[in-house]
């Protein structure tokens, strides 16, 4: 067995003048979940599409558990499971027929589409709903039945795409938890994603994708590191003098008088934050309070990236139907 599920190489797409994937080469290891992060019109979506064979690239090789997706789409076929960005089930027909349904379409039979489509209704907690028409669920609900119909055919590689997008906080979690629950039975997922903290807390790696190139990758860590280091927020009393903290702490300070901030870049974490703190009692400047932050992933994006998408590329997408 190869040990990557997913290989791209040198992949490239157009729409019209417009170049929407520029050369992409990405791989994911079997039973990881690879996050593909980036702003609206940076090409995820299109990649996703490629990849699950409902759009042809220009140029570049794709395998998906080794089959090619332009010479092998059928044998693609029964290696994925996908989740759009929009709940693609039958309003007019409940549940459990949405997932029987799938099922029959990937040749299961009626006795084997049933008792999955049970199976999986208990997991995503839609069983009490399964003999509910469709057009009854809520949002969340309509989610979890479309992921579900996704891995009725027990899929080994699963493609998300912004899965909890629009999605209350308590059913986000419930998703997190399935997908967790997916990648621990081996399954490999590649999601995309614009929440940050949805890609900390779900991937083993992250791929930061901006006008159709690949710009960074790593882990959440790895990719933290690269744009900051720890940082230190002190608030100065009124009743001692800013300037003289701001000479005291010296280096690369930022200062915001009026709120009375300052912001230091750390090296050496707490034994530093005592440090400084001891030459301010020295000084007999006040602190009133102080946080020490860590770089996040929303720093990684918007300093990697740095503006939104491009107009053009979403109207251009908009009109081909491939999304984001």
């Amino acid at each position: 067995m190869q040990e990557n599920a997913i290989v791209v190489e040198n992949l490239t797409k157009s729409f019209k003048k417009l170049k929407v994937l520029k050369g992409i080469n990405l791989t994911v290891k079997r039973g990881t979940v690879v996050a593909l992060l980036g702003p609206n019109g940076a090409g995820k979506t299109t990649m996703i599409r490629i990849m699950s064979t409902l759009l042809l690239p220009d140029s570049g090789k794709v395998l998906i558990d080794g089959f090619d997706v332009q010479k092998e789409p059928e044998k693609v076929h029964t290696v994925i499971g996908l989740t759009g960005q929009y709940a693609a089930v039958d309003e007019y027909l409940t549940g459990l027929e949405n997932m029987e349904m799938m099922g029959r379409l990937y040749r299961l039979s009626v006795a084997d589409s049933k008792r999955r489509g049970k199976e999986l209704l208990k997991q995503f907690e839609l069983d009490e709903a399964a003999n509910r028409v469709v057009k009854t669920y809520s949002g969340g609900m309509r989610r979890r039945l479309d992921l579900a119909i996704s891995l009725i055919a027990t899929p080994p590689i699963l493609f998300l795409d912004e899965p909890t997008t629009g999605l209350d906080p308590r059913s986000r979690l419930t998703m997190w938890e399935i997908i967790g629950q997916l990648v621990e039975t081996g399954t490999t997922i590649l999601l995309t994603t614009q929440y940050m903290d949805e890609a900390d807390q779900l991937a083993d790696k992250i791929t930061v994708i901006d006008e159709g190139k690949i710009i960074a990758e790593g882990t959440a860590d790895e990719l933290k590191q690269k744009v900051g280091k720890e940082r230190l927020e002190l608030t100065i009393g009124r009743a001692s003098s800013f300037e003289e903290a701001k000479k005291i702490l010296q280096g690369e300070v930022v200062g915001d008088e009026k709120k009375r901030t300052l912001i230091v870049p750390m090296n050496d974490g707490v034994k530093e934050v005592k440090e400084i703190l001891d030459r301010m009692a020295a000084a007999r400047i006040e602190v009133e309070a102080l946080s020490l932050h860590k770089p996040t992933l929303d720093d990684v994006f918007l300093t990697l990236t740095g503006h939104a998408a491009s107009e053009q590329v979403e109207e251009e997408t908009k009109k081909e139907g491939v999304g984001k």
